[in-house]
Protein backbone atom coordinates (compact mmCIF):
# COMPACT_ATOMS: atom_id res chain seq x y z
CA UNK A 1 0.00 0.00 0.00
CA UNK A 2 1.48 3.35 -1.09
CA UNK A 3 1.81 6.50 0.95
CA UNK A 4 -1.33 7.98 -0.60
CA UNK A 5 -3.50 5.09 0.61
CA UNK A 6 -1.78 4.44 3.92
CA UNK A 7 -3.77 7.23 5.50
CA UNK A 8 -7.42 7.96 4.72
CA UNK A 9 -7.02 11.62 3.92
CA UNK A 10 -10.71 11.84 3.10
CA UNK A 11 -11.88 12.57 6.63
CA UNK A 12 -9.40 15.44 6.87
CA UNK A 13 -10.85 16.82 3.64
CA UNK A 14 -14.37 16.58 5.05
CA UNK A 15 -13.26 18.62 8.04
CA UNK A 16 -12.01 21.26 5.59
CA UNK A 17 -15.31 21.48 3.68
CA UNK A 18 -17.29 21.42 6.94
CA UNK A 19 -15.24 24.29 8.35
CA UNK A 20 -15.66 26.28 5.14
CA UNK A 21 -19.40 25.64 4.97
CA UNK A 22 -19.83 26.71 8.60
CA UNK A 23 -18.08 29.99 7.85
CA UNK A 24 -19.86 30.66 4.55
CA UNK A 25 -23.30 29.72 5.82
CA UNK A 26 -23.31 32.91 7.88
CA UNK A 27 -23.45 34.88 4.59
CA UNK A 28 -26.65 33.23 3.41
CA UNK A 29 -28.98 35.78 1.86
CA UNK A 30 -26.82 38.82 2.68
CA UNK A 31 -26.17 39.72 -0.96
CA UNK A 32 -22.41 40.22 -0.64
CA UNK A 33 -20.76 37.83 -3.11
CA UNK A 34 -17.20 39.18 -2.86
CA UNK A 35 -17.13 39.03 0.94
CA UNK A 36 -18.69 35.57 1.05
CA UNK A 37 -16.09 34.30 -1.40
CA UNK A 38 -13.24 35.94 0.50
CA UNK A 39 -14.37 34.30 3.75
CA UNK A 40 -14.71 30.95 1.96
CA UNK A 41 -11.19 31.09 0.53
CA UNK A 42 -9.67 32.05 3.87
CA UNK A 43 -11.55 29.26 5.66
CA UNK A 44 -10.63 26.62 3.10
CA UNK A 45 -6.98 27.71 3.07
CA UNK A 46 -6.78 27.58 6.85
CA UNK A 47 -8.44 24.17 7.04
CA UNK A 48 -6.26 22.64 4.32
CA UNK A 49 -3.12 23.91 6.05
CA UNK A 50 -3.80 21.34 8.77
CA UNK A 51 -4.18 18.36 6.41
CA UNK A 52 -1.23 15.95 6.38
CA UNK A 53 -0.24 16.23 2.73
CA UNK A 54 2.19 17.91 0.38
CA UNK A 55 -0.49 19.38 -1.82
CA UNK A 56 -0.37 21.70 -4.78
CA UNK A 57 -3.37 23.59 -6.17
CA UNK A 58 -3.90 22.52 -9.80
CA UNK A 59 -6.57 25.03 -10.80
CA UNK A 60 -7.08 27.81 -8.30
CA UNK A 61 -9.10 30.83 -7.37
CA UNK A 62 -7.04 33.55 -9.06
CA UNK A 63 -9.13 36.24 -10.64
CA UNK A 64 -12.26 35.62 -8.60
CA UNK A 65 -11.19 37.88 -5.75
CA UNK A 66 -9.50 40.56 -7.84
CA UNK A 67 -6.09 39.65 -6.42
CA UNK A 68 -3.92 36.81 -5.19
CA UNK A 69 -4.97 34.21 -2.64
CA UNK A 70 -3.51 31.16 -0.91
CA UNK A 71 -5.69 28.99 -3.15
CA UNK A 72 -4.30 30.18 -6.50
CA UNK A 73 -2.91 27.71 -9.04
CA UNK A 74 0.48 26.32 -8.08
CA UNK A 75 0.21 27.27 -4.41
CA UNK A 76 1.28 24.65 -1.84
CA UNK A 77 -1.30 23.46 0.68
CA UNK A 78 -1.14 21.08 3.61
CA UNK A 79 1.32 20.54 6.43
CA UNK A 80 4.20 19.71 4.08
CA UNK A 81 4.23 16.14 5.38
CA UNK A 82 2.46 13.14 3.88
CA UNK A 83 1.57 12.19 0.30
CA UNK A 84 2.32 14.44 -2.66
CA UNK A 85 -1.05 15.27 -4.20
CA UNK A 86 -2.79 17.46 -6.74
CA UNK A 87 -5.56 19.50 -5.12
CA UNK A 88 -8.55 21.21 -6.68
CA UNK A 89 -10.87 23.32 -4.55
CA UNK A 90 -14.09 25.24 -4.89
CA UNK A 91 -14.73 26.89 -1.52
CA UNK A 92 -18.21 27.85 -2.78
CA UNK A 93 -19.74 26.10 -5.76
CA UNK A 94 -22.78 28.33 -6.19
CA UNK A 95 -21.79 31.70 -4.72
CA UNK A 96 -24.90 33.42 -6.08
CA UNK A 97 -27.05 30.73 -4.47
CA UNK A 98 -25.52 31.51 -1.08
CA UNK A 99 -25.78 35.29 -1.21
CA UNK A 100 -29.31 35.23 -2.66
CA UNK A 101 -30.61 32.43 -0.46
CA UNK A 102 -31.10 29.87 -3.22
CA UNK A 103 -30.66 26.09 -2.95
CA UNK A 104 -27.80 23.91 -4.10
CA UNK A 105 -24.53 25.53 -2.94
CA UNK A 106 -21.70 23.34 -1.64
CA UNK A 107 -18.07 23.54 -0.58
CA UNK A 108 -15.88 20.95 -2.29
CA UNK A 109 -12.27 19.73 -2.50
CA UNK A 110 -10.68 16.80 -4.32
CA UNK A 111 -7.20 15.27 -4.28
CA UNK A 112 -5.32 12.73 -6.38
CA UNK A 113 -1.63 11.73 -6.62
CA UNK A 114 0.72 14.46 -7.84
CA UNK A 115 0.71 14.94 -11.60
CA UNK A 116 -2.54 13.09 -12.24
CA UNK A 117 -4.99 16.00 -12.71
CA UNK A 118 -5.32 17.63 -16.13
CA UNK A 119 -5.18 21.42 -16.31
CA UNK A 120 -5.24 23.88 -19.22
CA UNK A 121 -5.03 26.74 -16.73
CA UNK A 122 -4.80 29.69 -17.12
CA UNK A 123 -5.59 29.66 -20.84
CA UNK A 124 -9.01 27.99 -20.76
CA UNK A 125 -12.04 29.09 -18.76
CA UNK A 126 -15.00 27.19 -20.22
CA UNK A 127 -15.71 23.66 -21.40
CA UNK A 128 -18.65 21.73 -22.81
CA UNK A 129 -19.68 18.71 -20.69
CA UNK A 130 -21.91 15.68 -20.61
CA UNK A 131 -22.19 13.66 -17.37
CA UNK A 132 -24.11 10.45 -16.62
CA UNK A 133 -24.11 7.94 -13.76
CA UNK A 134 -22.77 4.38 -13.68
CA UNK A 135 -25.98 2.93 -15.13
CA UNK A 136 -25.58 4.90 -18.36
CA UNK A 137 -21.77 5.09 -18.42
CA UNK A 138 -21.26 2.72 -21.35
CA UNK A 139 -23.79 4.65 -23.45
CA UNK A 140 -21.65 7.79 -23.44
CA UNK A 141 -19.42 7.58 -26.52
CA UNK A 142 -17.24 10.35 -28.01
CA UNK A 143 -19.72 10.84 -30.87
CA UNK A 144 -22.16 12.26 -28.32
CA UNK A 145 -20.24 15.53 -28.24
CA UNK A 146 -21.19 16.33 -31.84
CA UNK A 147 -24.36 14.30 -32.32
CA UNK A 148 -27.89 15.72 -32.06
CA UNK A 149 -28.98 15.95 -28.45
CA UNK A 150 -31.92 13.64 -29.08
CA UNK A 151 -29.55 10.87 -30.28
CA UNK A 152 -27.49 11.08 -27.08
CA UNK A 153 -30.59 11.14 -24.88
CA UNK A 154 -31.94 8.07 -26.69
CA UNK A 155 -28.73 6.18 -25.86
CA UNK A 156 -28.96 7.21 -22.20
CA UNK A 157 -32.66 6.31 -22.03
CA UNK A 158 -32.00 2.86 -23.50
CA UNK A 159 -29.24 2.22 -20.95
CA UNK A 160 -31.52 3.32 -18.11
CA UNK A 161 -34.45 1.29 -19.44
CA UNK A 162 -36.81 4.25 -19.49
CA UNK A 163 -38.39 6.42 -22.20
CA UNK A 164 -36.71 9.69 -23.16
CA UNK A 165 -39.68 11.59 -21.75
CA UNK A 166 -38.72 10.34 -18.27
CA UNK A 167 -35.17 11.67 -18.47
CA UNK A 168 -34.26 14.79 -16.48
CA UNK A 169 -31.37 16.89 -17.79
CA UNK A 170 -29.49 19.48 -15.70
CA UNK A 171 -28.47 22.63 -17.59
CA UNK A 172 -27.07 25.93 -16.33
CA UNK A 173 -29.55 28.75 -16.92
CA UNK A 174 -27.46 30.84 -19.32
CA UNK A 175 -28.27 32.58 -22.65
CA UNK A 176 -25.64 30.40 -24.36
CA UNK A 177 -27.80 27.35 -23.67
CA UNK A 178 -30.95 28.57 -25.43
CA UNK A 179 -30.54 26.18 -28.37
CA UNK A 180 -29.47 23.27 -26.14
CA UNK A 181 -32.55 23.67 -23.96
CA UNK A 182 -34.81 23.74 -27.00
CA UNK A 183 -33.18 20.57 -28.36
CA UNK A 184 -33.65 18.74 -25.05
CA UNK A 185 -37.30 19.74 -24.90
CA UNK A 186 -37.85 18.84 -28.55
CA UNK A 187 -36.46 15.38 -27.81
CA UNK A 188 -39.11 15.04 -25.10
CA UNK A 189 -36.87 15.11 -22.02
CA UNK A 190 -37.32 17.41 -19.06
CA UNK A 191 -34.94 20.28 -18.29
CA UNK A 192 -33.77 21.10 -14.76
CA UNK A 193 -32.32 24.62 -14.88
CA UNK A 194 -29.70 25.70 -12.35
CA UNK A 195 -28.80 29.33 -11.68
CA UNK A 196 -25.24 28.27 -10.76
CA UNK A 197 -23.46 25.36 -9.11
CA UNK A 198 -21.76 23.61 -12.01
CA UNK A 199 -19.95 21.03 -9.85
CA UNK A 200 -22.94 20.04 -7.76
CA UNK A 201 -24.98 19.65 -10.94
CA UNK A 202 -22.47 17.07 -12.17
CA UNK A 203 -22.48 15.36 -8.78
CA UNK A 204 -26.27 15.05 -8.91
CA UNK A 205 -26.20 13.64 -12.43
CA UNK A 206 -23.48 11.13 -11.49
CA UNK A 207 -25.25 9.93 -8.33
CA UNK A 208 -27.89 7.24 -8.95
CA UNK A 209 -31.47 7.85 -7.83
CA UNK A 210 -31.05 11.49 -6.84
CA UNK A 211 -33.45 12.90 -9.43
CA UNK A 212 -31.46 13.73 -12.57
CA UNK A 213 -30.10 11.54 -15.35
CA UNK A 214 -27.76 13.76 -17.35
CA UNK A 215 -25.85 17.05 -17.12
CA UNK A 216 -25.28 18.92 -20.37
CA UNK A 217 -23.84 22.27 -21.37
CA UNK A 218 -20.97 24.69 -21.01
CA UNK A 219 -19.51 25.48 -17.60
CA UNK A 220 -16.20 26.24 -15.93
CA UNK A 221 -12.98 24.28 -16.48
CA UNK A 222 -12.15 24.05 -12.72
CA UNK A 223 -15.64 22.72 -12.05
CA UNK A 224 -15.13 20.24 -14.89
CA UNK A 225 -11.96 18.81 -13.38
CA UNK A 226 -13.62 18.60 -9.97
CA UNK A 227 -16.61 16.88 -11.53
CA UNK A 228 -14.33 14.41 -13.30
CA UNK A 229 -12.86 13.40 -9.93
CA UNK A 230 -16.34 12.67 -8.56
CA UNK A 231 -17.70 11.01 -11.69
CA UNK A 232 -14.71 8.69 -12.04
CA UNK A 233 -14.79 7.82 -8.35
CA UNK A 234 -18.46 6.83 -8.62
CA UNK A 235 -18.07 4.83 -11.84
CA UNK A 236 -20.03 7.24 -14.01
CA UNK A 237 -18.94 8.74 -17.31
CA UNK A 238 -18.11 12.22 -18.51
CA UNK A 239 -17.18 13.73 -21.86
CA UNK A 240 -15.89 17.26 -22.23
CA UNK A 241 -14.17 19.61 -24.65
CA UNK A 242 -12.90 23.15 -24.29
CA UNK A 243 -15.48 25.72 -25.39
CA UNK A 244 -13.94 29.23 -25.43
CA UNK A 245 -16.54 31.95 -25.00
CA UNK A 246 -14.50 34.97 -26.11
CA UNK A 247 -11.83 35.85 -28.65
CA UNK A 248 -9.38 36.48 -25.81
CA UNK A 249 -9.94 32.97 -24.46
CA UNK A 250 -9.57 31.46 -27.94
CA UNK A 251 -6.26 33.27 -28.47
CA UNK A 252 -4.96 32.19 -25.05
CA UNK A 253 -5.82 28.55 -25.76
CA UNK A 254 -4.19 28.73 -29.18
CA UNK A 255 -1.06 30.34 -27.72
CA UNK A 256 -0.87 27.52 -25.14
CA UNK A 257 -1.00 24.95 -27.94
CA UNK A 258 -4.15 23.27 -26.63
CA UNK A 259 -6.41 21.45 -29.10
CA UNK A 260 -9.98 22.76 -28.72
CA UNK A 261 -11.32 19.83 -30.76
CA UNK A 262 -9.94 17.21 -28.37
CA UNK A 263 -12.66 15.25 -26.54
CA UNK A 264 -11.66 14.21 -23.03
CA UNK A 265 -13.10 11.64 -20.66
CA UNK A 266 -12.63 11.03 -16.94
CA UNK A 267 -9.42 9.06 -17.44
CA UNK A 268 -7.95 11.95 -19.41
CA UNK A 269 -8.95 14.46 -16.73
CA UNK A 270 -7.72 12.40 -13.75
CA UNK A 271 -5.04 9.84 -14.58
CA UNK A 272 -5.33 7.89 -11.34
CA UNK A 273 -7.77 5.59 -9.57
CA UNK A 274 -6.72 7.02 -6.21
CA UNK A 275 -9.14 9.91 -5.71
CA UNK A 276 -10.71 11.46 -2.65
CA UNK A 277 -13.50 14.03 -2.92
CA UNK A 278 -15.29 15.76 -0.05
CA UNK A 279 -18.25 18.13 -0.26
CA UNK A 280 -20.41 19.82 2.38
CA UNK A 281 -23.78 21.43 1.78
CA UNK A 282 -24.05 25.17 2.40
CA UNK A 283 -27.61 25.72 1.22
CA UNK A 284 -30.21 22.98 0.89
CA UNK A 285 -30.07 20.89 -2.27
CA UNK A 286 -31.00 17.59 -3.91
CA UNK A 287 -27.77 15.97 -2.77
CA UNK A 288 -26.83 17.65 0.52
CA UNK A 289 -28.72 19.54 3.21
CA UNK A 290 -27.86 23.05 4.32
CA UNK A 291 -25.77 24.09 7.30
CA UNK A 292 -28.12 24.57 10.21
CA UNK A 293 -27.30 26.86 13.12
CA UNK A 294 -28.79 26.89 16.60
CA UNK A 295 -27.00 29.20 18.99
CA UNK A 296 -23.62 27.66 19.80
CA UNK A 297 -24.38 24.51 17.81
CA UNK A 298 -24.58 23.69 14.11
CA UNK A 299 -25.23 20.69 11.88
CA UNK A 300 -23.59 19.83 8.57
CA UNK A 301 -24.28 17.27 5.86
CA UNK A 302 -21.32 16.05 3.79
CA UNK A 303 -20.36 13.60 1.07
CA UNK A 304 -17.06 11.70 1.02
CA UNK A 305 -16.04 9.62 -1.99
CA UNK A 306 -13.03 7.32 -2.15
CA UNK A 307 -12.47 5.84 -5.60
CA UNK A 308 -10.01 3.10 -4.61
CA UNK A 309 -12.61 1.32 -2.46
CA UNK A 310 -15.72 2.57 -4.25
CA UNK A 311 -16.99 3.95 -0.95
CA UNK A 312 -19.47 6.83 -0.86
CA UNK A 313 -20.22 8.10 2.63
CA UNK A 314 -22.93 10.57 3.64
CA UNK A 315 -21.85 12.20 6.88
CA UNK A 316 -24.03 14.19 9.26
CA UNK A 317 -22.10 16.02 11.95
CA UNK A 318 -22.98 18.15 14.96
CA UNK A 319 -20.59 20.95 15.83
CA UNK A 320 -20.02 23.03 18.94
CA UNK A 321 -19.17 26.54 17.74
CA UNK A 322 -16.56 28.80 19.21
CA UNK A 323 -17.04 32.52 19.86
CA UNK A 324 -16.32 33.23 16.17
CA UNK A 325 -19.01 30.83 15.00
CA UNK A 326 -16.53 28.20 13.78
CA UNK A 327 -16.64 24.49 14.45
CA UNK A 328 -14.12 22.94 16.77
CA UNK A 329 -12.87 19.48 15.74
Amino acid sequence: MGEFLSHNIGFDLVRATEYTALKVGRWLGLGNASEAHRVACEAMSRALSEVSMRGQIVIGEEGRLGGRSALDSGQPVGTGRGPEVDVIVDPIDGTASVVHGRPGAISVVAVAPRGSMWSPNPAAIYMDKIVVDVEAAESLVPECMDAPVGWTLALVARAKKKPVRDLQVIVLDRPRHFDLIEEIRSAGARVLLRSDGDTVGALIAATPNVGADVLMGIGGVPEGVTAACAVKAMGGAMLCRLAPQSQQEREAIEAAGIDTKLILNCDDMVRSNEIFLAATGITHGQLLDAVRYRGREAQTHSLLIRSETGTRRMIRAEHVLDENGSGRD
